[in-house]
């Protein structure tokens, strides 16, 4: 470890995360993995996402992502660019590398649920086209203009929540 150091290297995962059993940390990555994907997130993204929060740094570099979930470097590229895209994973360089790391913040899921507004705003939107289109009158304005309304209050609700959030974190966790 203080070879890498000294080398500018990050230590190896393992040393970081010294003191573990690493079968039991590999349960836990592949347990959460399989809670998220019944949810709904792919296989792979879910796995690297897990391996990403069980790392005490938060951060990997997909060699070491490859190394722990004993997976392709492809397979670790295509999990983190849909993890990217959902805003779960950041990419960052290594300083004077071309290796990047990637990291999943404290708040990454305050992040991804606040990136998700956008999502129910788009909706809300086409939803309220399918009112105007179909009649708000109709038996299929009348479901579209309900789904629309739950969306709305869906949409007030996340946001008063988030807010709460913050302050019960701030509260709990510090300023982060």
């Amino acid at each position: 470890m203080a070879e890498a150091k000294a080398a500018g290297r990050s230590p190896e995962p393992a040393a970081r995360d010294a003191g573990r059993d690493p079968e039991a940390v590999s349960r836990f990555v592949e347990h959460f993995a399989a809670q998220l994907v019944e949810a709904g997130l792919p296989r792979m993204p879910a796995r690297v996402f897990a391996a990403l929060l069980a790392s005490d740094t938060g951060t990997l570099t997909s060699a070491e992502l490859g190394e722990r979930l004993k997976i392709s470097p492809a397979a670790v590229s295509g999990a983190v660019r849909y993890l990217a895209q959902v805003h779960m994973v950041s990419r960052e360089r290594e300083p004077g590398s071309r290796r990047e790391r990637y990291r999943v913040r404290a708040d990454q899921w305050y992040e991804a649920l606040t990136n998700r507004e956008a999502v129910l705003k788009r909706w809300e939107d086409a939803l309220r086209e399918g009112v105007a289109s179909l009649g708000a009158d109709s038996p299929a304005g009348r479901r579209l203009a309900e789904t629309l309304a739950f969306f709305e209050f869906l949409q007030d609700e996340v946001a008063a929540m988030m807010e709460r959030w913050r302050v019960h974190r701030e509260r709990t966790f510090g300023r982060g």
